[in-house]
């Protein structure tokens, strides 16, 4: 009656979502000072105020028909055209309006990326740990998801064992740097191997491979590193952007797809991704939102409260017994779990109200994810209790 598939997503919650949920109904029961939720990434620094006073602009002193009318599919040309400005600015890079498609948020962009390119039989490569959505993404449109594992050392690319999960049936490679969930940036090196890499297959297999760059984070990585822009590196990339993160805009849902002149066939690119947005009802991003990033496109980002977060929770779990990388930039860190069960790992930091993540769901068991982007004097408050749930495992 009804397709399985579909069903299944819909009822079945990712882990997170799970885990949120249940953290509302326990805040319920003993109170929300409580509840000690790493669970979501969801913001919590404030909307910038340059974010705001812009929205209110437009709101005010434009025609109504121009701020919440239809734009054209891939976005309105002006609002395009000052993104690839601010780009180039940014980057050093050549863009205008028609290499920006723009979308609802970075979810749309690389859903839609992957309709665009997936053919039958095409594989998608990952590095574990990854957002697990991908998996869905991907498989929805036909692809099959490729996993290479984690480099646990520094989660930087396990090259010898990308190399191994090559095939002619490669379509594209998914890079999702700053990283989520291990906060890891990938080296320009990194960038560079992988690029050479992709350059050498894609000659033996006779076929472009993609680059699929995910960069919700670009803007939150911390002092001493450099996200580097994959573009410069390798021409058959893909860059899908959200100012979710940037802007803390998650529920305006508003980013872009960059597709460069050089990729291979653009016209082919870019018009299947039209297509693709089209047949996933996306008629076209929220035209507020286009009208307000346009206008504020370029301005800082205030990262000083996710830095601060990052290093008190980094040493305090540091101190308490844990093995961690230390955060790179986003907003999530990615220990080790005292258990070889991140599950049960998990489901037992439950009895101190700590909602963690298993990393099993993001392709790397035996580790747990932390959102810190949740107010300081929260994880301060936590502390006490890692080190409790460590001392059971001593």
């Amino acid at each position: 009656m009804v397709s399985e598939k579909m069903y299944e997503l819909g009822t079945k919650k990712s882990t997170i979502r799970t885990i949120f949920e249940f953290g509302r109904k326990r805040a319920a029961e003993v109170g929300e000072e409580n509840i000690f939720d790493f669970s979501l990434g969801n913001p919590n620094v404030p909307t910038p105020e340059y974010v705001k006073e812009a929205a209110i602009d437009i709101l005010t002193n434009m025609p109504p028909e121009a701020v919440h009318g239809y734009t054209i599919a891939p976005g309105n040309p002006q609002a395009r055209e000052a993104l690839a400005k601010s780009i180039n600015e940014r980057f050093g890079t050549k863009f205008d309006g028609h290499n920006l498609f723009l979308t609802a948020g970075a979810a749309a962009a690389i859903t839609i990326c992957f309709k665009a390119l997936c053919e039958e039989g095409d594989e998608f490569i990952t590095f574990a740990p990854f957002f697990p959505e991908y998996r869905c993404f991907v498989e929805s449109v036909g692809g099959k998801l490729v996993v290479v594992p984690a480099k646990v050392d520094d989660f930087q690319i396990r090259f010898d064992e990308f190399e191994k999960r090559l095939t002619p049936h490669t379509k594209a490679v998914i890079v999702n740097s700053p990283n989520n969930p291990s906060g890891a940036v990938y080296s320009e090196a990194t960038i560079q191997r992988l690029s050479e890499i992709l350059a050498v297959k894609e000659k033996e297999y006779g076929h472009p491979i993609f680059i699929i760059s995910d960069e919700p984070y670009r803007e939150i990585a911390y002092e001493g590193y450099t996200v580097p822009y994959i573009p410069k590196y390798y021409k058959n990339t893909l860059v899908c952007y959200s100012y979710s993160k940037s802007f803390s805009l998650p529920g305006e849902r508003i980013g872009y797809i960059v597709v460069p002149d050089e990729v291979a066939d653009f016209g082919a690119v870019y018009g299947a991704i039209a297509g693709a947005a089209r047949v996933l009802t996306h008629v076209n991003a929220p035209s507020l939102w286009q009208l307000v990033v346009a206008r504020c496109a370029g301005q800082p980002s205030d990262i000083s409260t996710y830095v601060k977060n990052g290093q008190l929770l980094y040493q305090g779990l540091i101190d308490a017994g844990f093995t961690c990388v230390k955060p790179q930039g986003a907003f999530y860190l990615f220990p080790k779990a005292l258990e070889e069960d991140d599950y049960a790992f998990c489901e037992r930091a439950k009895k101190y109200d700590l909602l963690l993540v298993p990393g099993t769901d993001f392709g790397c068991p035996g580790y747990f994810r932390a959102a810190y982007c949740i107010k300081t004097s929260t994880i301060e408050r936590s502390l006490p209790l890692f080190k409790k749930l460590a001392a059971e495992y001593r």
